[in-house]
């Protein structure tokens, strides 16, 4: 009876796909377990043996908990639009609708060879219309919805114009116009252009005008992590700054409460870190400063600080290059720096800027009039100040900021120093003097209470206020490509107008070019029709199904609402969410303000959406190169030092290379090292050669055997190298090898099909978990999975002999074999409640070597194990479940109790010393007497040889210690 994984494995997974083993049921009397996945965007790469470590771990929790008595909900999905598929669109010239649905059917097949226990009966895809149906339904409630700052909530509009029709915007004032200010009678007055054009600043769906990262090729906007040094992540295609009409989520409203929120759930401090740092809450001051330009167009500069009692040590004032009042600051003399400042600035992202080290900027020629002392001081530009925080403004204190100071000292900008006597040198400076008399009311303050004070003087003299500010923006929420969710709106003589509900879905309209529309406008604009309509013709970003898909997995075949409550509030929160720490700051917050604000609404009973988060790491390549021979040198008198024939690559084996640095080899070594093939070459003895490079070409991992290259089939890989040479050693060629991120563009993925037809599913979840800790990074090694399919082999063999067949009996265990098993429970049980699934399955792999030793055939205990081991390796335990008798499905099955008696330990093996010196070792029950334990030592029979038939003058015991005989 061998362990024929892939009969086993194929048979179990129809078995379990046609008994609907998964499915799961919204009305049950078990506790609720949601366990969720962040769900893949199907590429048409397939996946890699990167991508199921996380839902290894989910999958593994699932089961667990299965067995535990809850009822698990474990759905899996796919995040199906975004611009990945509308640009092999365009590369390929297939429809995106069709790539889509094809990569969908090849993740599918590979996840159903893992054998995964999702509920497919509830998989959802973003670009389904049944699905983005109730995407745009969401947006509509968006749309249709303000933040009350007084109740710190959503609420429908209607709330606020019955508030406008009564009092005008006074208890309201505007997050999108600050200044604006309005009567009831104002509000009675203004046409419902107008009316309309207020309530859009007040939306928390809203459109507006923004600058945004245009790339022209890929014919979208792309957000800022999408841009690298001026180009587009995917492509590397040009990406400049451009003013679009957007559509954008006004998060900001919901700041605090996602900090506060950040308290309720398990996420990592590291997480927790990143979205505080996101949001960036900070307490100062806005304060207004007259402003002396050429032009004189500009009358007041305003600023915001955290530190407004630095105000006396400030020497320039620093603008953001993008804010549209720039221009009234410039003067003729400066015009021609700043237009070339500017056009500079336009080809680079926020990211890009923040990042940079550089120290970048341009004098407008104005000056800005310090409130408190009179001073003159110049406005400069500079990249390193962003529109969208504070004001696009900041006073620079270069005696306190190391950053101010740096660009003060780069541009010879003068820096005040009124900290003790020197200033600039100059003692007399009557600059000093006047900050010194005007700075008074400061001294001896603490650095809190001087902000406070100089808050008030601001307030006081009304030239500014206190304020809190975020450093995070409202979220743009539209995209001008094809592939996404088009928005239910339609634009009425300037005016958007939300489609009826009953509208729903709009749907996505066939297209055979996605080519941009006309000035920037995306795809949708080129169709007659559409525009005809007056129909939006941007779509929705990649984030917008995926902000409540979690949601739509409660109840799926709804056609009424997005989620009936019953089911909503059954299913709650979700339990355990895993997936990567690249959507810190993206996906995880836009769900969690959908979320809250779903929840503001009354269509939720919770505000946040996941109550515990883990973060898997990434298995990363292990990749593998060959040295290829690029150049050659010359002698010292010019003549040939190494003649190769050009048109024939010659790689030289990465041993030899490693022995060098830089990749560079002189002639004499490589003669002393390649020996026989020294002719190849044609090198002369005894000449000084100089040196040749050699360069590192990635290379298919999958024709490597470890580090030895299969040259037969490198040279099939590419036809360039079917008549290449290659320098061996030992007549191998030895790769170099380097861990990076697992890429297809680094030919260092392996295909987990492969794995699976060579070593079977479970082998390969129980390997991806004993690679480390579920949360750290790794490198792939595929010698290592070989082990684990030994453990297997050998667990099955506790069951059944390949000659003599099933080996189980149905007798009583030992009290040994009873320690391993209760041993085994609780270490499993608390390795999988905190996710140590790395030392749970070596838990495993000693519990069969012990069982192994103690020649364990016991139904009783075997059993026991089998099921501990199913959510880890789930075809193999069903198959020996069924063999040893069960009707049942083991996925059924109670986890085994943990009963404390089993491992209690009774004895205690002593070492006993004769006159201090340890002779012996004995096993002493541990309710042992003094009188037991000297009779116990004088049976032995190493202590009597000792004894030579002598008596002890005492026998000392210390219990749970040692005993020492002395004679």
């Amino acid at each position: 009876m061998e362990y024929n994984f892939r009969r086993i494995e194929k048979e179990w997974q129809a078995a379990w796909q046609s008994a609907g083993a998964y499915q799961v049921s919204n009305d049950s009397s078990k506790p609720k377990a949601y366990v969720l996945d962040m769900f893949p965007y199907p590429s048409g790469a397939g996946l890699h043996v990167g991508h199921p470590l996380g839902y290894i771990a989910s999958d593994i929790y699932s089961r667990f908990k299965r067995l535990k008595g809850f009822n698990v909900l474990h759905p899996m999905g796919y995040d199906a639009f975004g611009l990945p598929a509308e640009q092999y669109a365009i590369e390929n010239g297939v429809h995106p609708a069709v790539s889509t649905e094809k990569n969908i059917a090849t993740f599918r097949k590979q996840l159903d060879n893992i054998g995964f226990c999702y509920d497919w009966s509830r998989e959802v895809r973003t670009s389904d219309p049944k699905y983005y149906r109730w995407t745009q339904w969401i947006f509509l409630q968006l749309f249709q919805s303000f933040f009350n700052r007084q109740k710190g909530k959503a609420e429908p509009l209607t709330e606020l114009t019955a508030a406008f029709e009564s009092e005008g915007n006074s208890s309201h004032p505007s997050p999108g116009n600050p200044s604006l200010q309005f009567s009831a009678a104002d509000w009675k007055s203004y046409d419902n252009s107008r009316q309309q054009e207020i309530l859009m600043d007040y939306r928390l769906a809203y459109c507006g005008y923004g600058e945004v990262n245009w790339c022209e090729a890929l014919g979208t906007v792309l957000a800022n992590d999408e841009v690298i040094n001026g180009v587009s992540e995917r492509g590397g295609f040009p990406v400049v700054k451009k003013k679009l009409r957007q559509w954008y989520l006004r998060i900001t409203e919901y700041a605090d409460r996602l900090l506060s929120g950040l308290e309720q759930i398990e996420f990592s401090d590291a997480m927790k870190e990143m979205q505080s740092n996101w949001i960036g809450k900070s307490f100062g001051a806005e304060m207004d400063f007259a402003v002396k330009s050429e032009q004189n167009l500009m009358k007041t500069l305003r600023v915001y600080t955290t530190r407004p009692d630095t105000i006396f040590g400030v020497d320039f004032m620093v603008v953001a290059p993008e804010m549209e009042w720039v221009p009234q600051l410039v003067a003729a003399a400066q015009s021609e720096a700043v237009e070339t400042y500017l056009a500079y600035v336009k080809s680079r992202s926020d990211r890009e800027r923040m990042a940079e080290k550089k120290i970048t900027g341009v004098f407008t020629g104005a000056y800005a009039i310090n409130p408190f002392d009179g001073r003159e001081i110049p406005i400069w530009i500079s990249e390193y100040v962003l529109a969208g925080y504070g004001t696009g403004a900041i006073m620079a204190v270069p005696c306190g900021d190391e950053r101010d100071f740096k660009f003060a000292r780069h541009f010879n900008i003068p820096v005040t120093n009124i900290i003790g006597d020197a200033f600039d040198g100059n003692e007399a400076n009557p600059t000093k003097d006047a900050i010194l008399e005007n700075s008074g009311f400061l001294n001896g303050l603490q650095m809190r209470k001087a902000i406070d004070v100089v808050n008030d003087k601001v307030e006081a003299l009304g030239i500014g206020r206190k304020k809190v500010n975020f450093k995070m923006r409202d979220a743009a929420f539209s995209r001008q490509r094809y592939w996404g969710e088009p928005f239910p709106v339609q634009w009425k003589s300037g005016v958007a107008v939300p489609l009826p509900e009953s509208a729903l879905p709009l749907e996505l309209p066939y297209v055979e070019s996605y080519k941009p529309g006309p000035d920037g406008e995306g795809p949708l604009a080129n169709i007659p029709e559409w525009v005809a309509r007056e129909l939006e013709t941007n779509t929705m970003p990649g984030y917008a199904g995926s902000s409540w898909y979690f949601l739509r997995y409660m109840d799926p075949h709804n056609d009424q609402e997005f989620c009936s409550r019953k089911a909503s509030d059954y299913w709650n929160q979700v339990d355990l969410y895993i997936g990567g720490t690249e959507h810190a700051v993206g996906h995880l917050l836009y769900s969690r303000m959908w979320t809250k604000a779903l929840y503001d609404l009354g269509h939720i009973g919770f505000d946040e959406p996941y109550r515990k988060l883990v973060n898997q790491g990434m298995i990363q390549g292990s990749s593998r190169f060959v040295y290829r021979v690029d150049s050659m040198g010359r002698n010292d008198d010019g003549s040939a030092g190494i003649v190769v024939n050009t048109s024939t690559p010659v790689f030289i084996s990465g041993h030899y290379y490693q022995k060098f640095v830089s990749g560079e080899i002189t002639g004499k070594e490589l003669a002393l090292l390649v020996n026989e093939q020294i002719a190849f070459f044609n090198l002369e003895e005894n000449s000084d050669f100089s040196t040749i490079t050699v360069t590192p070409i990635h290379v298919d991992v999958n024709i490597v055997d470890g580090y030895e290259l299969d040259i037969e089939k490198f040279k099939k890989w590419r036809t360039e190298y079917q008549s290449a040479v290659f320098i061996l050693e030992e007549g191998k060629y030895i790769c170099g090898s380097l861990t990076e991120k697992m890429s297809k563009r680094l030919y260092n993925t392996v295909n987990p099909d492969d794995l699976v037809d060579k070593y079977g599913a479970d082998t390969f979840r129980m390997y991806e978990m004993f690679l480390g800790p579920v949360e750290m990074s790794k490198p792939w090694d595929t010698k290592g999975i070989e082990g684990v399919h030994r453990f297997l082999k050998k667990f099955w063999r506790l069951f059944a002999d390949e000659e003599k067949g099933l080996q189980v009996v149905d007798q009583p265990a030992t009290p040994t074999e009873l320690k391993v098993l209760h041993r085994t429970i609780r270490k499993i049980e608390e390795d999988t409640e905190r996710f140590s699934f790395n030392t749970a399955v070596s838990t495993f792999m000693i519990c069969t070597n012990e069982l192994s030793d103690l020649k364990c055939r016991k139904k009783g205990i075997l059993e026991q194990v089998l099921i501990l081991l199913t959510p880890y390796a789930p075809h193999v335990c069903e198959e020996l479940w069924k063999q040893i008798g069960n009707t049942g499905s083991i996925l059924d099955a109670a986890f085994p109790v943990f009963e404390e008696q089993y491992v209690r330990e009774s004895a205690k093996a002593y070492p006993v010393a004769i006159n201090g010196k340890t002779r012996a070792e004995i096993t002493i029950s541990l309710d042992a007497s003094q009188q037991d334990v000297e009779s116990i030592i004088m049976a032995d029979e190493t202590v009597a040889k000792w004894l030579e038939g002598r008596a002890p003058k005492k026998v000392i015991y210390v219990k749970n210690k040692m005993i020492n005989v002395v004679i």
